[in-house]
């Protein structure tokens, strides 16, 4: 079985603010493939929908411990580094542009926080993470990344703008076909299609 998290926190004031990416992303991943109204799991303290993607079973998290203790929803689920392979986690990212994804496999946290508290609590990095950009860019595509860590806060936990969420719909459609691939040929095969 697969395991696609989508970070964020929980929470109305939280919706729609770019460290919620993962969370909104995913939303359309559901729709596209009729999965299950997400219900709250006390066991995963997560919201959980389940469905399956071609003739693969998915489950998709939404961790509602808020963004530094995500990994506290996983360390029930994925209990050895093989569980891990098939785990996916969607997040935000201050290292692409808005509209950019980036799929990798084990490598470091980035500095991101609840990818930093699920590699604790799973102890290991060898699971799929999707990178979605969330910094602006200058009117020549350069990557305009917020520095100082007011800045960032700000950046990050400000809410998407009107024109930005246009971008947002079209990459979240993206994901979904990505997951796709994903799940049904492989994390390789995604990565170089996608990437």
């Amino acid at each position: 079985m697969w395991i696609i998290v989508g970070l964020g926190n929980p929470g109305e004031e939280y919706e729609n603010t770019r460290h919620n990416t993962g969370r909104f992303v995913l939303g359309k991943f559901l729709k596209t493939f009729s999965f299950s109204e997400p219900v709250f799991n006390k066991k995963y303290q997560s919201l959980v929908s389940e469905g399956r993607v071609g003739k693969e079973s998915v489950m998709v998290l939404f961790p509602e411990t808020f963004m530094n203790k995500s990994g506290s929803s996983l360390e029930r689920l994925i209990t050895s580094n093989k569980k891990a392979e098939n785990l996916v986690v969607v997040h935000d990212d201050l290292d692409l542009p808005i509209g950019k994804i980036k799929i990798s496999f084990n490598r470091g946290t980035g500095g991101h926080r609840g990818v930093l508290s699920i590699v604790k609590k799973i102890k290991t990095e060898g699971f799929v993470r999707v990178r979605v950009g969330i910094s602006p860019v200058t009117v020549s595509g350069k990557l305009k990344k917020p520095k100082g860590e007011s800045s960032v806060e700000k950046h990050i936990l400000g809410k998407w703008k009107k024109s930005e969420i246009e971008i947002l719909k079209k990459t979240s459609k993206k994901i979904s076909d990505a997951l796709h691939v994903l799940v049904l040929e492989g994390r390789e095969i995604a990565m170089s299609e996608f990437n």
